[in-house]
This record gives structure tokens, C-alpha cells and sequence, in this order.
């Protein structure tokens, strides 16, 4: 599997000033806040460098996205993917499909999807409607194109250590991790939240880079025990502010996965992040943490799918 190296992350006055808020956040005793966004710009940018060195050979990256039904948040996630992609010089064919489609009828979609080599990588959104069965779709998806790495052998090469695709969420936080310069081997690193998408396969990646991992879910006695003992606290459990600045080691990295609305209808995490960001050493803020991180990381599991369908 080719692998890439971060380019230093770039960008014009916006990320300068936000470099500039996050130093005068520190000189206050603030944690400093991680800018998903610059770094996720810069290995787009990457993606697209090494795009047109494939176009070069006659190949240009294509992700298929299926999307079934009109949920309005699944619409913005397929749209912003589209977008990425195009603007890195990928190819996007979005396929929508009415709610009422039946289950065969999305599994013959995916089926030909599998067999038409311009598509590099094949992404079914989540979630489908209820009289479809998620994992037998994902199984539908060839392995070699599921660039949500989702699928169960792709899961079972994660949990061995010899990943095909990481999924994009857990990759992209890994790749955060990196750019901080977070030592890994050895720390307490603490996940909150244990889904397929993300808790388990973000616990099986911090294990591969060497940290003592904690999984914690929602039959987890004392949570707070748990997150102060970290080094490295990821939360992902959709539960907003289910992590508090009491509940964070001094010092700690803070990953916030949580995407939620609030009564005022603001963005907001699954940690507190006035509380917390007294206490961590950085914390990744959201929006502009992860969200960026996880479509970046999208674009290069695609292209790695069209750079190894060269070697066959």
C-alpha cells in the first residue's frame, strides 16, 4: 500500500490568524486549537499532485456514491464529497436512488459498480433506509473498492495490522495526531464511543502506533476515571458534551469526532470545549477539526485504490 508523506501545511491569511488566535488562546492557559482544516487542504492538495501524475498514465481516480432516499444531512455529506473530489482532480459519479429502492435493487447497483473499472472506490451512504440491511450491502462492495473500509476483510486486515483501507475518520484523526507531533508510543490513549465506524477501528490504529488503548462505551462504569487517564482522549459518541473539562487530563490531546446541534441549532461536539480546552494541551474544535480530516482522507483512500489498480 503506498503511503504519503505530509506536506507541510500551507495556506493564505485566514490560517495565519488562526494560528494567530490559537497563540494568544495559549498565552491565556488555553489549549491550543487544531486546525483540521489547513492540514486537510494541504494533503488535498497532495491527492491532487499525485492525481494528475495517474492522468499522466491514462488513469483518473473515480469514487461512485451511492445515495438512496433525501435525508438532508446525508445530501450536504454527498455534495461536500463531490465537491473534494473535483477539486482534486478526481472523478465523482454520484448514483441517487429513491427511498423506496429495493434492497436488490441497491445490491445490483453495487454489483455493477464493482465491475466497471473507471471506479476506483465505492462509497454507499450511511444511513439507508430501514428495510435495508447496511452490513449486507457493505459485503456487496468489492473489497478492493471499499474506500469507507468498512467491509469485514477490510476489517479483519485493520485488526491484524495490514489495513487495505483505514476508515476515513480514524485515518484522518491518526494523520492529525501525526502533525502534532503526538508521541504515541506508549501513551494512554482513551476512545470513547466503540462503533464499526469509528471507536474500533481508531483503538486498533492507536495500538498499531504503539499506545495502551482503552475502549470505553456506554456500559462503562466511571467514564471519568477512564478520560483522566489519558494522554490522548478521542470521543465519538454522538452525545453532546459528554466530556468535560473535569473529565480531561492537563496536558492531554483532545479529539472530538461529534457532530451535534444544539437548542440554539449551533455545531457543536461530543466535549465541552470551553471547559476542556482550560485543561488540554490542544483540542481539535468543531466545526474544523475532524469533519475536514475525514473527506481529505476519503479522496486518498481513492486514490490509493486507482494507484494499486495499476499494479494488476
Amino acid at each position: 500500500m503506498s503511503t504519503s508523506v505530509l506536506p507541510a501545511a500551507h495556506g493564505g491569511s485566514s490560517h495565519q490568524q488562526a494560528a494567530q488566535r490559537a497563540q494568544d488562546g495559549q498565552s491565556a492557559g488555553l489549549g491550543r486549537i487544531i486546525d483540521g482544516k489547513a492540514l486537510s487542504e494541504a494533503i488535498r492538495a497532495d491527492v491532487a499532485r499525485r492525481a494528475q501524475a495517474l492522468a499522466a498514465r491514462g488513469v483518473v481516480p473515480g469514487l461512485a456514491v451511492v445515495l438512496i432516499g433525501d435525508n438532508p444531512a446525508s445530501q450536504v455529506y454527498v455534495r461536500n464529497k463531490a465537491a473534494a473530489c473535483e477539486k482534486a482532480g478526481l472523478n465523482s459519479r454520484v448514483l441517487r436512488l429513491p427511498a423506496d429502492t429495493s434492497e436488490q435493487a441497491l445490491l445490483e447497483v453495487v454489483q455493477e459498480l464493482n465491475r466497471d473499472p473507471a471506479v476506483h472506490g465505492i462509497l454507499v451512504q450511511l444511513p439507508l433506509p430501514p428495510h435495508m440491511d447496511a452490513a449486507k450491502v457493505i459485503e456487496t462492495i468489492a473489497a478492493a473498492k471499499d474506500v469507507d473500509g468498512f467491509h469485514v476483510s477490510n476489517a479483519g486486515l485493520l485488526m491484524t495490522g495490514k489495513p487495505l483501507f483505514r476508515p476515513c475518520t480514524p485515518y484522518g484523526i491518526m494523520k492529525i495526531l501525526e502533525s502534532e507531533q503526538v508521541a504515541l508510543r506508549g501513551a494512554e490513549a482513551v476512545v470513547v464511543g466503540a462503533s464499526n465506524i469509528v471507536g474500533k477501528p481508531m483503538a486498533m490504529l492507536l495500538l498499531a502506533a504503539g499506545a495502551t488503548v482503552t475502549l470505553c462505551n456506554s456500559k462503562t462504569r466511571d467514564l471519568g476515571a477512564q478520560t483522566r487517564r489519558a494522554d490522548v482522549l478521542v470521543v465519538a459518541t454522538g452525545k453532546p458534551g459528554i466530556v468535560t473539562g473535569d473529565m480531561v487530563k492537563p496536558g492531554a490531546t483532545v479529539i472530538d469526532v461529534g457532530i451535534n446541534r444544539n437548542a440554539e441549532g449551533k455545531l457543536v461536539g461530543d466535549v465541552d470545549f470551553e471547559s476542556a480546552r482550560k485543561v488540554a494541551g490542544a483540542i481539535t474544535p468543531v466545526p474544523g477539526g475532524v469533519g475536514p480530516m475525514t473527506i481529505a482522507m476519503l479522496l486518498v483512500n481513492t486514490l490509493e485504490a486507482a494507484e494499486r489498480s495499476l499494479q494488476h
